[in-house]
């Protein structure tokens, strides 16, 4: 599997908006824009920060993953997301490794990404996101 590095970290939020006074404001973070995943039930926000970006994940819905994320851990550091090079190629890989996997394929992300994610029992806890750009 050929990583590249790191993609971005996601952090789950209540509120983008009051999110981005802290990265915006007191960091000078910008956000380069939002977009909704409907299928993950999420708005999300990219905030490039050097060779990587900070995601902040807004739920949709009580029932959007990050919803119950925050209402069980509160919000915060939610998945680290490594850039790979052929995302069906590291799923393999990784299965034929025995990885316990979330998804056996991809599925689409924010930005047009396709994204598959590890099992954080596979990953010593982290909710692990490989993604292909």
């Amino acid at each position: 599997m050929k990583t590249i590095g790191v993609d971005h970290i996601g952090i789950a939020v209540k509120s983008i908006d009051e999110a981005l006074k802290f990265w915006e404001e007191a960091l000078g973070i910008k956000c380069t824009g939002r977009e909704e995943v409907a299928e993950q039930k999420v708005v999300t926000a990219f905030l490039p920060l050097g060779g990587t970006e900070i995601e902040l994940l807004e739920p949709t819905s009580p029932e959007s993953p990050i919803s119950k994320f925050i209402e069980s851990r509160g919000e915060g550091i939610h998945h680290l997301a490594l850039k790979v090079e052929d995302i069906e190629a590291a799923l393999k890989e990784l299965k034929d490794k025995g990885i316990r996997l979330i998804d056996e394929k991809p599925r689409c992300g924010a930005g047009g990404a396709k994204i598959a994610f590890v099992h954080p029992k596979a990953a010593g806890g982290v909710l692990l996101e490989i993604s292909e750009r």
